[in-house]
């Protein structure tokens, strides 16, 4: 059976897309129930022919037409029937007998059709014209229909209401990874060459839970191996997006395989490496079969000499294994495909450059802790290789050296990738077009990094304000003629045609100012040096175990230091140490008794109550101010209006971040130490917060995975490695490519 699709539109040119794929399903599903033991011996081939018959007719088919497609269906049908039945006399069905290598044995014993179905744990879900058959429904076309019903339901209602959708979308999804895998990436054996994997998605409508619109009539189009950084402030819905596509809520076909890289991976006694290989679910599942399929031959070759070579038994056994060896075939050529011999140095490459030594990898997932279960999940998104890969925010959980690895990894990445990020260096290195998210739509910026894009947009803006403000100036140049001799017999012509070209001018809409936003820290006062010192401090959390010896370190007013180096090098430890929150093994840390220090933690949330706003936290946790000079201060970091009246818990990551930094000035500290400041923030906080920094009066010291912040604030660059610290002799570029040239003499960046 094939083009069974061509033969359906050319009997009914004008059928609707949906019928017809309900038509082809059916007709081959009836095809394949001729191959099947069971149903081949209940299937009716004039009966299903008649019923698609009477479906095609009722379609807008001519009657003609579509007889002379049911004789055709139902002459190859029966053919096919005929000689998949007098196959299955002397074969048996051997579909399912890898399930239970014993079946063969018991072949002779007497049971009946429904505890061989039970054997064989065959399934079956929808009673149709008196035999059972599995469900051909379509779940994303039955979701497109409910979403346009339910729009329909509550644009008649004019307000947005729960429409009760089909049971068959109600079902418990599973959260198994393999199940979920092999669901949105279903194995097929047939070749893709020649299919697209450019995906192109027209003139759809993205909504989040509540019923709020993030998307309208939007447009998304991906360029099979194009890198594409979605950008756009806090809240906008890059998010939802990303998980729209990585669940096929949105049209993407079937052959384009997606991964997305979400949330961090459960702990359990699996190494690290092997949790890896596993990730490649078509990898396992496949070798998994061959085992299954080799053992099976080896036990047919051992069962042939108990019976007489021109036996039935015999020639079963040999159509059985002629069958088993076709599969493995095609199993060992997907297996090539794919590159499996190569899966565990893969494998490993892809983690060394992520952090893990050769000793962590074969660590179980469960002795991490989140942030590197987070990079193990970026490790096996990176290692299986799909089609369309989505990252959000991933360099969120890494520091400089494994963004650095990520970053010249995806350059050479063959497939399409689409990055959440607000990371302007990571976008210039890797992004190869932008797509600007905002206002409910998708504006593109081809051929464009970060940097690129800014300009292009700024030039853009720049120029939809200047058009808008001729067409008012015009506007209401006609306005004024208009009112001043609407009514004046003699200018009355000329104002009705005035009237007219007002009416015909295209009404613009002023361009979207993106809100300024500022940070500014408090002038300290001065203080004389030394101000903060380390000398010659030994630290570990055990004598046995040391962490940072002999490190020596001069912190001024007018410092500013980037720490920089490899997760587990000790950079937030020195941090502590400096901040009195440690005490050093050996040696000594001298502070200047008036000096006031502004800590920001990497995870300050932890300190926060969020069941209070902003305003009330900072009164209970810096009082002596009114809420009028708390609400002032916060405004100057963002949080504006009834932002700082509302609980903590409903501001965005970025949000919680401003007023952890409005909060951290309120001591009016001399040295600021900041460890990861750049999380969550978007691309204006982050512009803030590097204009504060250079402008402020006092010392910096930061830890920070960020390059662009660090290139903008940092004189001084301190490497944390060896159990050392160091000044590094250059900028954090050539400290970029000290790490590149290090990964290549080992071997770990190279092309994939």
């Amino acid at each position: 059976m094939s083009n069974i699709r061509l033969q359906v539109l050319q009997a009914v040119p004008s059928i609707d897309p949906i019928v017809a794929d309900y038509a082809v399903g059916y007709i081959q599903h009836v095809s394949n129930s001729t191959e099947d033991s069971v149903l081949a011996q209940q299937v009716d081939i004039n009966q299903e022919m008649n019923y698609i018959k009477d479906l095609l007719v009722d379609a807008g088919g001519v009657e003609d037409k579509v007889s002379g497609l049911s004789t055709t269906l139902n002459q190859q049908l029966t053919k096919q029937l005929k000689d998949n039945v007098a196959k299955l006399e002397i074969t048996g069905d051997t579909s399912k007998r890898l399930l239970d290598v014993n079946l063969l044995r018991q072949n002779n014993s007497k049971r009946d059709i429904n505890s061989s179905l039970a054997l064989l744990s065959a399934s079956n879900d929808i009673e149709h014209t008196g035999r059972q058959m599995e469900s051909r429904v379509d779940k994303k076309k039955l979701e497109k229909q409910e979403r346009k019903i339910a729009k329909k339901v509550a644009k008649r209602n004019n307000k947005f209401v729960q429409y009760e959708a089909s049971k068959l979308l109600n079902e418990k999804q599973t959260d198994d990874y393999d199940s979920f895998f092999l669901e949105i990436n279903p194995l097929d054996f047939g070749s893709s060459a020649g299919k697209s994997k450019d995906i192109k998605i027209d003139n759809f409508d993205l909504y989040i839970g509540d019923g709020q619109r993030i998307l309208s009539e939007a447009s998304l189009t991906l360029a099979y191996g194009r890198r594409y950084g979605l950008v756009g402030q806090n809240g906008i819905g890059k998010s939802t997006l990303l998980r729209a596509l990585s669940r096929r809520e949105l049209n993407i076909p079937k052959h384009i395989s997606i991964l997305h890289v979400e949330q961090e991976i459960r702990g359990d006694d699996t190494p690290a490496l092997q949790s890896v290989l596993d990730a490649d679910v078509w990898r396992k599942n496949l070798l998994g079969e061959e085992s299954k399929i080799t053992e099976r031959i080896n036990e047919i070759e051992k069962l042939r000499v108990e019976f007489d070579e021109e036996s039935n038994e015999v020639r079963k056994l040999d159509n059985e294994r002629e069958d088993l060896e076709k599969h493995l075939q095609d199993i060992n050529d997907k297996l090539y495909e794919m590159e499996s011999e190569k899966a565990e140095s893969r494998a490993a490459s892809i983690l060394y450059g992520l952090g893990f030594t050769k000793e962590s990898q074969h660590q179980e997932t469960k002795s991490f802790s989140g942030g590197w279960r987070m990079r193990l999940s970026l490790a096996r998104a990176l290692f299986c290789k799909p089609d369309l890969l989505l990252l959000d925010e991933p360099s969120n959980m890494l520091d400089v050296p494994s963004i650095t690895y990520l970053a010249k990894y995806l350059q050479s990445y063959e497939a399409t990738v689409l990055v959440v990020s607000h990371d302007r260096a990571f976008l210039n290195e890797v992004a190869t077009d932008i797509i600007h998210q905002h206002s409910e739509r998708l504006d593109y910026y081809r051929g464009s990094n970060f940097d690129s894009f800014y300009s292009t947009r700024e030039e853009r803006i720049k120029n939809q304000r200047r058009e808008y403000e001729n067409q008012m100036a015009y506007r209401n140049h006609l306005q004024q003629f208009i009112d001043k001799f609407r009514y004046n017999a003699a200018k009355s012509s000329e104002a009705q045609s005035r009237i007219k070209k007002l009416e015909k001018l295209p009404i613009l809409e002023p361009p979207e100012d993106d809100r300024a936003v500022t940070f500014k820290f408090p002038d300290p006062d001065n203080l004389s040096p030394p101000i903060l010192q380390m000398q010659d401090v030994t630290f570990g959390y055990s004598p046995d175990k040391i962490l940072l010896r002999n490190c020596e370190l001069d912190v001024q007013m007018d410092s500013r230091i980037a720490f920089c180096g490899g997760n587990g090098t000790g950079k937030t430890t020195l941090l502590k140490l400096l901040m009195e929150q440690l005490s050093p093994l050996e040696g000594f840390i001298n502070r200047n008794g008036r000096l006031r220090i502004g800590y920001f933690a990497q995870h300050h949330v932890d300190a926060m109550d969020l069941s209070l706003s902003a305003v009330s936290w900072m009164s209970q946790t810096f009082p002596g101010k009114s809420d009028e000079e708390y609400r002032r201060h916060l405004g100057s970091f963002g949080i504006s209006g009834t932002l700082g009246l509302q609980k903590m818990q409903l501001l965005s990551g970025g949000q919680k971040s401003r007023v952890a930094f409005a909060a951290l000035c309120l001591a009016q500290p001399h040295i600021l130490i900041l460890d990861e400041p750049s999380n969550h923030l978007d691309t204006q906080g982050l512009d803030a917060l590097a204009d504060a920094l250079i402008n402020f009066k006092g010392g910096v010291l930061m830890v920070s995975h960020d390059v662009s912040i660090i290139d903008k604030v940092c004189r001084e660059i301190w490497v944390a490695e060896d159990s050392k610290v160091y000044r590094f002799p250059g900028d954090i570029h050539a400290y970029k490519k000290h790490i590149l040239a290090a990964a290549d003499a080992a071997g770990v960046v190279k092309k994939h």
